[in-house]
């Protein structure tokens, strides 16, 4: 992004220097020269952290790789609320026995594995009930596929559960490998 004065000029827009009026293509046409003579810098914008691993794209702010049991501001324990009906005519929420848990990384990632093995399983769910109801073969090639889906998934929980950060959990995330 180009800057003068410490204060952004966007590309293909008119801008004003002191008494002078520049035109829209004006940062396109000239050169390097010309802007440095203006005092017109460029800054690389600050390149986004993935949102999925760290809060609001922050490389310094990862999300928590493990699950955390919640608290409160002078660190009581937190509950999940459920809203009791006992009086009819005056709901409310109140804790139940069960602790308020925010998952971690590692945790999402696992279901998220979970979710995508077991999509690409369902395509062929029907053969293995009609195996198991009619005894009709189930195909080698899907045999031999579902095998590799499986143990895909499990390839993948075993190294998210091993990650020790955030910058190995995103190596694992980026070496999927569920085949065509």
């Amino acid at each position: 992004m180009y800057k003068v004065n410490n204060k952004p000029l966007p590309i293909d827009r008119a801008f004003t220097l002191g008494d002078i009026q520049y035109p829209a293509n004006w940062l396109r046409l000239s050169s390097a020269e010309d802007r440095a003579a203006l005092g017109i810098t460029w800054e690389a914008e600050a390149t986004r952290a993935d949102d999925r691993f760290y809060w609001s794209g922050d490389i310094n702010n990862p999300k928590e790789m493990e699950d955390r049991e919640e608290v409160d501001q002078e660190g009581n324990p937190m509950y999940v609320k459920v809203l009791d009906k006992s009086d009819p005519e005056n709901p409310v929420m109140v804790d139940s026995d069960e602790r308020l848990v925010s998952k971690g990384l590692k945790s999402q990632w696992i279901a998220q594995v979970k979710v995508t093995a077991g999509t690409m399983l369902a395509q062929t769910d029907w053969m293995v009930i009609r195996k198991a109801e009619r005894d009709v073969a189930i195909p080698a090639d899907v045999v031999a596929k579902r095998a590799a889906i499986v143990a895909e998934a499990n390839r993948l929980e075993v190294a998210i559960a091993a990650c020790a950060d955030v910058e190995a959990l995103i190596a694992v995330v980026n070496d999927q490998r569920w085949g065509d």
